[in-house]
């Protein structure tokens, strides 16, 4: 199914697996780094015009989540234990619907949280029990390009 901008108020990524590629990839001091698609910043952005709020939510407390959240303009809400119940307290302080969230997933700790959404949404290689609940299903991975191609679908017709 493709989304609707006119239903979506609000689109909550996770991290690790949508806007990665899933992978960590640690250095000779230790340091973690992950592999991003450029063309997601220019989604985001292409959302962003279309009214449409975005944000991060994950379980890492890594910096990397931090650091892209920032370049990219988004809140982040990080070391999140139960996704959920995080996602129900930040949509009922900022007044928002869940049935107008849309939630992209890929992996079973966003499953509870995706559930509690009007439209979901997950990377091609998400897990069997994601791609089961996916109300659209990118022809891209994680990390892959994922956001930049539901900002093409979300902008399709947009004046």
């Amino acid at each position: 199914m493709k989304p609707d901008r006119n239903r979506i108020r609000q689109i909550v990524y996770d991290f690790d697996g949508v806007m990665t590629d899933n992978h960590v990839y640690v250095n000779q001091n230790g340091e973690e780094m992950a592999m991003m698609h450029r063309g997601d910043g220019l989604g985001v952005g292409i959302i962003r015009s279309l009214g449409i709020d975005q944000m991060i939510l994950s379980t890492e407390t890594n910096p990397i989540v931090m650091h892209r959240a920032r370049k990219l303009g988004l809140e982040v809400i990080h070391d999140v234990k139960d996704k959920a119940e995080a996602l129900k307290e930040y949509c009922a302080g900022k007044g928002i619907d869940l049935s107008g969230v849309m939630y992209i997933g890929n992996d079973t700790n966003d499953l509870a949280a995706m559930k509690l959404c009007g439209f979901k949404g997950a990377p091609a290689d998400a897990e069997p029990e994601i791609l089961a609940i996916a109300d659209w299903v990118s022809g891209k991975c994680g990390g892959m390009g994922v956001v930049r191609e539901l900002a093409r679908i979300l902008s399709e017709g947009a004046e």
